[in-house]
């Protein structure tokens, strides 16, 4: 039986219908007349923008680059907000306090320090009079000048707006926080200058010598292996010791103390009791209530690769005319702005700060753990 021809295009006719409108293409139904048979299904698939692709199996060149239909930048999500990086947390406002005096240009901070002197002797009509006098001496700090500052350009500047930064802003938070990072070390380590007196929390010279604690049933002395009982007891010592250096003008079970311990050390004080019922920290509370407990990085690996930990008392009532502290931190100046400098590109910022470090105004009043 012979084929039936459904019809016939010739060459010239073909050119128009491949360069049909887009009215003309939607008339789909008519496309059966050239051999493209779609049916109602496949027409709303494509209609709605959904395709299929096929394997091109011609040897036809491309005139363009090879590429992917979508592009990767559009296919990225980005989350709102930003992830800062954290640094450690700087303890030394917590441990001792923040005494702002002096200024920024000063040289040094001095603290007088007096102490009475005489002997009593027995009385007699005849015999000279025992006379008192007093010795004042002077302990000084030198004071340590930090510096950070930032520059913005302006294309730099806004080519960060444009993903939504605030260049000038985080420049300047950056500096705040390096200097705030300065203070800190300073305020624990000191600094030296060479012939400087600038001490920090650790290593101020007036400090007493460490204690080290005994070693506990597992023969190490570090509170984390250590049993409620063995922990307690090294407290105790420590609670002991500062009484005794006070000449009983410290009471641990009344004064207002604070009890520094290394970081990897201190949630040792959760260990409990054998019946499970009282922490450490809880029977610090119970029996010591006007402690306070704190932790500092500083504090680990502090004494030759030992964890430390300090107890001391905030406050010291020795009828001294300053202001009775134990620790004392100078700062002369936190945060100060050296100026702006506006540049054709850009603008420069220079901040700076002032610190004496950490003054140990009582050292009797200090007792330092080693090996917690």
């Amino acid at each position: 039986m012979p084929t039936i021809q459904r019809s016939h295009i010739d060459a010239r006719a073909l050119v128009q219908i491949q360069s049909m409108s887009d009215d003309q293409l939607n008339r789909y139904r008519e496309l059966g007349a050239i051999g493209i048979n779609l049916d109602n299904g496949t027409i709303r698939k494509m209609l709605s923008g959904l395709g299929q692709d096929a394997v091109d199996t011609g040897a036809r060149g491309l005139s363009t680059p090879a590429s992917t239909m979508t592009p990767l930048r559009f296919l990225q999500q980005f989350l709102p907000g930003l992830v800062r990086v954290l640094t450690a947390a700087r303890k030394i406002d917590t441990l001792v306090g923040i005494t702002t005096a002096g200024s920024w240009e000063d040289e040094s901070v001095v603290q007088g320090v007096m102490e009475g002197t005489g002997y009593t002797q027995i009385y007699g009509d005849h015999t000279n009079i025992p006379l008192s006098s007093f010795n004042l001496t002077y302990e000084e700090r030198d004071i340590v000048r930090g510096e950070q500052g930032m520059q913005v350009g302006v294309l730099e500047e806004a080519r960060a707006a444009k993903a939504q930064v605030n260049a000038a802003t985080e420049k300047r938070a950056a500096a705040a926080i390096s200097l705030e990072i300065f203070r800190n070390r300073v305020g624990f380590y000191g600094f030296n200058g060479g012939s400087n007196r600038t001490y920090g929390f650790l290593n101020d010279p007036s400090l007493l010598p460490y204690i080290s604690v005994p070693a506990g049933a597992s023969t190490f002395t570090d509170w984390r292996r250590k049993t409620f009982l063995e922990i307690t007891a090294d407290i105790r010592l420590a609670a002991t010791q500062l009484r005794v250096q006070g000449k009983e003008n410290i009471d641990p079970e009344k004064a207002a103390c604070t009890l520094a311990v290394a970081t990897s050390a201190v949630d040792a004080l959760t260990i409990t009791n054998v019946q499970g019922t009282q922490s450490v920290r809880a029977w610090i509370k119970e029996n010591y209530p006007n402690w306070r407990i704190e932790s500092a990085t500083e504090l680990d690996a502090a004494n030759g690769g030992l964890f430390v930990a300090y107890l001391y008392a905030e406050k010291v009532d020795d009828s001294g005319t300053d202001d009775s502290r134990v620790f004392l931190q100078i700062v002369p100046a936190k945060l100060q702005s050296l100026g702006i400098e506006k540049r054709a590109k850009g603008y420069l910022e220079d901040w700076t700060n002032a610190t004496a470090g950490v003054m140990t105004k009582r050292p009797y009043a200090v007792v330092r753990l080693s090996g917690v």
